[in-house]
């Protein structure tokens, strides 16, 4: 009964209508000016560096649980074991041109249509594939809680270094605590806050980027 409540809570607070709204317009501006020329670009860079499609999408835990297909750059040479083993450093699955759209974060990119889908938020705790959910909801206390609000692009999880490889179930337990701070402490202003960091980092680069 508790679980409930915290989640009516959760939602009226975070998934309001002016978040909605910013989050549609930003991605419609990032994908009208920044998509509609490097993606096309990108594609032919990974179509002759290896073969495979040029977008990966993975089943993610979505909003209450619902799973949903995450849009990426394809970074990786195709293997079996996408949707089971993480992207570790010095992973020999990723490609040349994979390496630098990671480190950049430009590999990200289609999942603003994913938010004008209404899959995916701006900012938000990260979707994780499947296997994760069920794995970490089973050791760490409020795992479930981040599921319900909309996943986002990035994070306050994310801006304050916690993201990349989670070997470590104390990994994953730093980056749900921040998720779970973001959720009690959201404003539209603290999104835009998110957003600059992000881009920030991007530039300077991520050493939990690879």
């Amino acid at each position: 009964m508790a679980y409930s409540y915290i989640s009516t809570q959760v939602e009226s607070r975070v998934d309001t209508p002016e978040k909605r709204i910013f989050d549609f317009l930003f991605a419609l501006v990032v994908t009208a000016f920044v998509l509609s020329w490097i993606i096309p670009l990108l594609a032919l860079l990974i179509k002759l560096e290896s073969r495979g499609p040029v977008f990966f999408k993975q089943l993610r835990t979505g909003k209450n649980g619902k799973p949903f297909y995450c849009l990426k750059l394809r970074s990786m040479r195709l293997s079996n074991d996408a949707d089971s083993r993480q992207a570790s450093r010095g992973d020999s699955r990723i490609t040349r041109i994979g390496a630098f759209i990671r480190k950049t974060s430009i590999d990200e990119l289609p999942q603003f249509i994913n938010v004008l889908r209404g899959d995916m938020s701006v900012v938000g705790p990260r979707p994780h594939m499947l296997l994760h959910t069920d794995n970490y909801a089973q050791v760490i206390e409020h795992f479930m809680v981040r599921h319900t609000v909309t996943p986002g692009i990035t994070g306050w999880a994310q801006v304050k270094g916690y993201r990349g490889e989670t070997k470590e179930v104390q990994a994953m337990a730093n980056r749900v605590e921040a998720d779970l701070w973001y959720i009690q402490n959201w404003s539209l202003f603290l999104d835009i806050q998110i957003v600059s960091l992000t881009i920030y980092q991007a530039l300077i680069g991520s050493e939990n980027a690879f």
